[in-house]
């Protein structure tokens, strides 16, 4: 009897220290939506869909030249690395449309500096990625983040041509700094503004691509998922729940969400009881890139009624050396080569290399009832800027 109830007693404090874990990096407030989410896929067999699957994979940075106090100086040393290295990596590689990788820059408006833009357009008129909006602000207020993107917008647009012209007004894609998108954060730093979503869409924005944020405590309760939130004005994280976009239904909210995956990888525990939680961040990290393709690849993101097209949205902060050492000092190939090796086989799976912009053409022809190659929808709504 002393033994069992030392087993038990061993359990106890086992799944204590577990809850516990799971409870300080903030996995509470999304494992209910992921596990509902799974087992309805599972439910419906989607993840088993007859025919190819086509698979969209979407590269965002947030490209911080001047991240950890860099002057102008090292900041130019680092977007010039990225401008010699990257071509003869992307060039290795082709998706099922002959298209090279693409990397989508989210340049955040605090740092601008007209020669770094013009050094990135270099790489964006080779083919090789665009450019989107990234922002860190404080304390801010509505108007405050409508004059700072307006400002940035009108340089990035005028200025280098890097945004696309829809209804005859330059269109951005977003990432928050901090990822405190809408006032997130529980403690109110890094934004301030409880309205940000729909003062974003006035401004121009088609899509928010900040998350997944986990384990911060900006993450939403809903993930894997591409869809629409509603601003409440008076209120912070307005996106933590929202509309999927669905096949056939007209848009609704006043920003649409992009999401990236997000799972416990069980396989990969921490000192054998925490499972690792799988952000697609491409930093340093000890577990193979092949085992972590799989697993977002499993989650499964896509457009509701549309499961044979699949979105896998990765992201790095890749100016800063901790990161471009890593990526593109060998992760960038090994990266590429799992994605070719389990996504591009021609007949299961295609591969498309997207930025940000074509992923979101590609949801919304999606939406609009379109089917077939995706490939056919990379300019749907929103043109290529003039230099891509």
């Amino acid at each position: 009897m002393a033994v069992l109830i030392g087993v038990v007693m061993a359990l106890v404090v086992m799944l204590g220290l577990l809850v516990a874990g799971l409870l300080q990096r903030n996995v509470h407030q999304w494992i209910v939506f992921h596990a509902r989410r799974a087992s309805r896929l599972a439910r419906s067999g989607v993840g088993r869909a007859n025919g190819t699957v086509h698979v969209m994979f979407l590269f965002v940075d947030h490209y911080e030249p001047l991240a950890a106090g860099a002057d102008d100086s090292l900041g130019r040393q680092r977007v010039q690395r990225w401008i010699d290295e990257y071509p003869a990596l992307a060039r290795r590689f082709e998706d099922a449309d002959g298209c090279h990788p693409k990397h989508s820059f989210f340049y955040p408006e605090e740092e601008y500096r007209p020669e770094f833009l013009d050094m990135i357009g270099s790489l964006c008129r080779s083919g090789f990625g665009e450019v989107e909006v990234h922002l860190h602000h404080d304390n801010d207020t509505s108007d405050g983040l409508r004059a700072k993107l307006r400002r940035f917008v009108a340089e990035l647009h005028g200025r280098h041509g890097m945004l696309p012209v829809h209804e005859g007004r330059p269109r951005f894609g977003f990432i928050h700094g901090n990822w405190a998108l809408d006032n997130s954060r529980g403690d109110g730093h890094w934004c301030g503004v409880n309205d940000e979503l729909h003062v974003l869409a006035q401004e121009g924005c088609y899509a928010d691509f900040t998350l997944p944020s986990a384990p911060n405590d900006t993450q939403t309760r809903t993930v894997n998922s591409i869809y629409y939130a509603v601003d409440d004005h008076g209120a912070p994280k307005s996106h933590d729940r929202g509309v999927e976009l669905e096949v056939g239904r007209s848009g609704s909210g006043d920003l649409l969400i992009f999401q990236g995956p997000l799972a416990l990888n069980w396989k990969r525990r921490k000192f054998g009881l925490w499972p690792r939680i799988e952000n697609a961040d491409i930093e340093p990290h000890d577990i193979p890139v092949s085992q972590r393709v799989a697993l977002w690849l499993r989650q499964w993101v896509h457009v509701k009624g549309r499961p044979e097209w699949v979105f896998i949205k990765v992201h790095t902060h890749g100016a800063h050396e901790r990161n471009a050492n890593w990526i593109l000092g060998g992760e960038f190939v090994r990266l590429h080569e799992a994605l070719q090796a389990q996504c591009n086989d021609g007949r299961e799976f295609c591969l498309h290399y997207v930025t940000a912009r074509e992923a979101y053409n590609i949801a919304k022809a999606a939406e609009a009832g379109l089917s077939g190659n995706p490939c056919a929808y990379r300019d749907f709504m929103l043109p290529r800027p003039l230099t891509a």
